[in-house]
């Protein structure tokens, strides 16, 4: 064997390293597949799509909701329609909304989709002052063309760019 060190000390530290790397390897491989179930992606409504998001599939859907979408039942449930001025997608909840939330303003909902392509959402966060956007949101309307830097805010609905 021509590869291997002359030397028993370097030999022994390269046999040491073969041994070590597939363990190594073998246990971050565990490591990310036993994390696979708790990694929740986040997705604007113009990107959510039946294979990015299927059914049951637990993610974050972020956007604006959309000004006389919101629908209040009589059984706590609330529905109502999030956008990125580019795609929209209908959402239910069901539980008490946040003080914060209401038309006009960037949501994120976690939860996921029913069969008929309704977020059933298991939590909803709305943004806590006038400027604040959640990151991913403003991202996502910034990659659009969306996002009114001098306001911080997107566009109504249907407004049409400058």
């Amino acid at each position: 064997m021509s590869w291997l060190p002359k030397s028993p000390k370097a030999r022994r530290r390269l046999w040491i390293v073969a041994a070590a790397a597939p363990v190594l390897a073998l246990a971050v491989g565990l490591s990310l597949w036993a994390m696979k179930d708790n990694v929740t992606y986040f997705f604007s409504p113009s990107e959510v799509t039946e294979e990015a998001a299927p059914v049951g599939r637990v993610i974050r859907l972020g956007g604006l909701v959309e000004a006389g979408s919101v629908v209040k039942g009589a059984d706590g449930t609330v529905v109502f329609v999030v956008t990125d001025n580019a795609g929209t997608a209908k959402v239910s909840y069901h539980g008490d909304l946040p003080d914060l939330f209401r038309e006009g303003q960037g949501i994120v909902a976690q939860g996921s989709f029913r069969p008929d392509r309704v977020f059933e959402a298991s939590q909803v966060l709305a943004k806590h002052d006038e400027t604040y956007m959640p990151r991913e949101v403003a991202d996502r309307l910034k990659e659009k063309g969306e996002w009114r830097p001098e306001t911080g805010e997107a566009p109504a609905a249907g407004a049409q760019k400058l």
